[in-house]
């Protein structure tokens, strides 16, 4: 038999063509008919997240925790034949809660509304504002989930009509118990009576060798809740010491469910004989990934966004790129001046609730070598005009009469006195005299600059972060000169616990003049942000100074961080108690940020009122001084 090659091939292609087409629909349909969601019906969680925010922290929730996407979890629940077929409901989102976050479904599309779907991110926000943060075991989950939904609606009594609208919804998911053994029927039978009457006692039942998970419950939190976070989160308890690799931002932040593993003994490598043999993306093979130069770099960020979860270890070596900038301190010769032998301040330890003692220590240090200059040209104009605004915030002069000593008689008050006297009325005592003086302004402020590495970014073409901070405090000083109100500035960087700078450019006792220019014209970035050892130094003198009025300034680009456990929330809690602490001292604290995502973490640390973000951080040197004048006024 002879076959013509060309209509053969063509015949084959178009029945792989149906082929492909048939399994598509064949998978199309199977999918959609094991789906049980609402897409139509959807609502997510970033069009939600401030009044979730809002709703969390309202009923008592820490204020600390951030409102963070769950990622889909492993939920080892019976699966229909037409779930298995399609491969489907092997993941569930549920929420949980953490020491740094209030977990919660990217999207919810569970119920056939999105009124309901809605009402359902509320009601998990109030379920978690009670929930302690303490690892419930697995086999408690039901009775646990059960006292905290009757604790949230005993305290908030108006959320009762939503959850009883929610548990209706709930219990019409929950699974037929005609295809359930006596067991199962039993534990079912104990979750929808444990929704349906949250204050009611149920009969205990122990999931410790239960080897099936019940259908899961959307109004409830996780029940064996997976650690979360990026990569390198997983050894944030650990010591981090400093880097020699170059730190790579990725183009979106995704968080990955990750496992702490053992290095790899670096011996045995990987052999594939068989095709059957190669494994798949989701599956950890203890094989040691050299830590050389590797130029493909974009396909290895690819690689891991197709990964289920990443397997982190540590070994001794570091990564073969280098940070292009020097983190090293820099010798005696080429700093600044030390004054004195440094200060130790104390750091507060949220998950002890314990202020360590002399934790920190405080280097002052002052640019002796800077140069004396003038005000530069390109800021000379805005100086004026701001001089003339300032100049308006001083009392205007005025006569202050019935003073008991003045330097003229006040006619007014003489003839009273002597027209009292001619009526024989009593006459009590009053001032005669009248003095022509100002007013006064009993205002002191000091000024913190966050000095850290990141004010070495640029803001566009022409201008770095730490060129507008620069221009900023040169304008402000020009700015309070006309004002005579007490003024000081300094800066601050750190790099570790032990090491922190604290630059001074103006203390109160001098007056500004070309050498203070000199010192602000001379900052440059320097390392990390550890600010509540700075905002504690910075609250101490000012509290010294004799003002009615004590403002406490900062001016950063960033949150607060340092190379060790400082990052994160732990770095938050210290700075929120810093800040406390100031405020018991009679001090005013404010922010002045170029944070694009200060007001996810400011509220916290400062208080709703207390911050302001400058969305266009070139607008920041005229900004700063006008911003003081609403301060003060």
């Amino acid at each position: 038999m002879v076959f013509k090659a060309p209509g053969f091939i063509q015949t084959l292609h178009r029945v792989v063509e149906i082929e492909e087409h048939v399994g598509f629909l064949w998978h199309r349909l199977i999918t959609h008919t094991a789906n049980q969601r609402y897409p139509d019906a959807a609502v997510y969680l970033d069009d939600v997240r401030r009044s979730v925010a809002v709703m969390f922290r309202a009923l008592g929730g820490d204020g600390a925790l951030k409102i963070e996407s769950t990622v889909a979890t492993e939920y080892g629940t019976r699966r229909n034949l037409l779930q298995r077929v399609a491969g489907s409901h092997k993941h569930v989102e549920l929420s949980w809660r953490n020491e740094s976050s209030l977990n919660l479904p990217a999207c919810i599309d569970v119920f056939p509304t999105q009124k309901l779907n809605h009402d359902l991110y509320l009601w998990l926000a109030a379920l978690a504002s009670g929930d302690a943060g303490i690892k419930q075991a697995q086999s408690n989950w039901i009775q646990y989930n059960q006292w905290l939904s009757y604790k949230v609606l005993t305290r908030f009594q108006g959320l009762l009509e939503r959850y009883e609208r929610l548990v209706v919804a709930q219990l019409a998911l929950r699974p037929n118990h005609k295809g359930l053994k006596k067991e199962e029927v039993e534990l079912e039978y104990v979750i929808q009576n444990a929704l349906a009457n949250p204050g009611k006692a149920i009969e205990y039942v122990a999931m410790e060798n239960q080897t099936y998970m019940p259908a899961p419950v959307y109004l409830w939190l996780h029940p064996s809740p997976p650690h979360c976070g990026t990569a390198t989160s997983i050894l944030q308890d650990e010591f981090i010491s400093e880097s020699e690799g170059e730190t790579v931002d990725p183009e979106e932040e995704r968080r990955y469910r990750a496992e702490q593993v053992e290095m790899p003994d670096e011996k045995d490598g990987l052999i594939l004989s068989r095709f059957e043999n190669i494994f798949s993306w989701a599956e950890y093979i203890k094989v040691d990934r050299s830590t050389d130069e590797d130029e493909d770099l974009e396909s290895v960020e690819d690689s891991a966004k197709d990964l289920d979860q990443l397997s982190v270890a540590r070994d001794s070596k570091s990564t073969a790129k280098r940070i292009r900038f020097d983190l090293d301190l820099p010798s005696s010769e080429n700093d600044d001046t030390p004054l004195g032998d440094g200060i130790l301040l104390p750091e507060w330890d949220y998950r002890k609730s314990e202020l360590i003692k002399d934790h920190c220590c405080l280097q002052s240090m002052v640019a002796d070598s800077a140069e004396s200059i003038e005000l530069p040209l390109a800021l000379r104009s805005t100086a004026k005009r701001l001089r003339s605004q300032f100049e308006a915030l001083l009392p205007s002069r005025m006569w202050y009469r019935g003073q008991n000593e003045g330097s003229e008689i006040d006619l007014d008050a003489y003839l009273d006195f002597v027209t009292e006297q001619k009526q024989s009325q009593a006459i009590g005592e009053q001032g005669m005299y009248c003095e022509f003086r100002g007013g006064i302004r009993d205002m002191a402020c000091l000024l913190l600059a966050d000095l850290s590495l990141s004010t070495d970014s640029y803001i566009n073409d022409n201008a770095r972060v730490i060129d507008v901070i620069r221009d900023s405090l040169l304008l402000f000083a020009e700015a309070l000169s006309a004002t005579g109100d007490q003024f000081a500035m300094y800066g601050f960087s750190s790099r570790y616990r032990q090491h922190i700078r604290f630059h001074t450019l103006k203390a109160f006792k001098e007056t500004h003049n070309n050498i203070s220019r000199g010192r602000i014209n001379a900052i440059r970035p320097g390392y990390y942000t550890r600010m509540g050892a700075a905002i504690r130094q910075a609250s101490e003198i000012l509290s010294k100074q004799s003002a009615s009025q004590q403002l406490l300034l900062l001016l950063t680009d960033g949150k607060p961080n340092d190379l060790d456990l400082y990052d994160g929330r732990y770095g938050i809690e210290d700075t929120r108690m810093a800040l406390i602490e100031a405020r018991r001292k009679g001090l005013q604290p404010f922010c002045v940020t170029i944070d694009e995502k200060g007001g996810d973490y400011l509220p916290y640390m400062f208080g709703a009122e207390n911050f302001v973000v400058i969305c266009k951080p070139s607008e920041l040197p005229r900004e700063l001084p006008l911003l003081y004048a609403r301060l003060t006024n």
